[in-house]
């Protein structure tokens, strides 16, 4: 595949893992509605994902054995992908979900200052994509006034950034795992995500089916295990590996983007005018980024 081919799949790859990832609320709102316990969606949500790509990779006839050096890698992709998604639940405890939603929206400036410290440095239409898209973020998300914000939220909040920003790097640039496939590397990380929330959950207590009652309730845990989950991962190491961690992280805009969306058609929520700038300046800033996209350069 030519350079001008890689892109386009990279860009095309990066907004389809935001869509998909933004549609979390579509089938985890009403599980949460029905009393599903996070631990319990997250450890479904990852496990019926692996089962399927399993499926999909025996299909095919894909390799599922790896080296011995890439499997502690694999797991730590897992752990730090796991982690992102513990530590966001986790904050809405203390901060509202807004400015979780804006801290957590640090990690493309994440993945920009770790690029730059291995010596990769984004061009400067890169640099003004991440901060346009960031100022688009405060205007959709900011809390109201008089909301309670207290010092662990923001340290959670962060601390998920900070792991998916990780991650994106890792997939992108560690050589101990250039040649496994984007499906190995996904399975690996759900099957270590799996195993993390079972486990926390067995610590915590509580059965793995609580909550769980209906076959609506299944239709959205096998609708978040694929969509969100398994499209979003695979779709994201795509991106990653074709234009950079980056440049993809700034495509994650669409997440929120897409969140909002269908809390405003489907669930009734409020689109306000401030919400509306929020949008044109995000999508404003990946138009840019896409037609403007500069060069990164390294140095040795």
């Amino acid at each position: 595949m030519d350079i001008r081919k890689k892109r386009l799949a990279g860009y095309l790859a990066g907004f389809v893992a935001g869509v998909s990832y933004g549609t979390n609320p579509l089938f985890a709102k009403p599980l949460l509605e029905s009393g599903v316990p996070v631990l319990v969606m997250l450890f479904f949500r990852y496990g019926i994902s692996a089962a399927i790509l399993s499926v999909w990779m025996l299909a095919k006839r894909e390799q599922f054995r790896v080296k011995g050096n890439e499997v502690a890698l694999l797991a730590l992709l897992g752990l730090l992908f796991a982690c992102s998604s513990i530590f966001l639940f986790f904050s809405y405890e203390f901060i509202p979900s807004g400015l979780a939603t804006t801290l957590v929206y640090l990690y493309p400036v994440f993945v920009a200052l770790i690029m730059v410290f291995l010596r990769y440095y984004p061009s400067w239409q890169t640099w003004l994509s991440i901060i346009a898209t960031f100022g688009g973020i405060l205007l959709l998300s900011s809390p109201s006034a008089g909301a309670v914000v207290r010092l662990p939220g923001i340290i959670l909040a962060v601390a998920s950034a900070l792991s998916y920003a990780f991650y994106l790097v890792i997939v992108n640039r560690s050589r101990r795992i250039k040649n496994v496939s984007e499906h190995t590397i996904t399975l690996y990380a759900l099957l270590t995500g799996t195993a993390i929330f079972a486990v926390i959950r067995a610590i915590q207590g509580g059965s793995l089916i609580e909550g769980i009652d209906s076959a609506s309730d299944w239709g959205n845990l096998i609708g978040l295990a694929i969509v969100p989950t398994m499209i979003s991962l695979l779709t994201l190491a795509v991106s990653s590996r074709y234009i950079g961690p980056t440049k993809t992280s700034i495509l994650g805009v669409f997440e929120p983007l897409t969140a909002i969306l269908i809390g405003t058609l489907l669930f009734g929520e409020p689109l306000t005018v401030k919400m509306g700038i929020g949008v044109a300046v995000c999508v404003g800033a990946v138009v840019f980024m896409i037609l403007r996209p500069g060069r990164q350069k390294h140095q040795q």
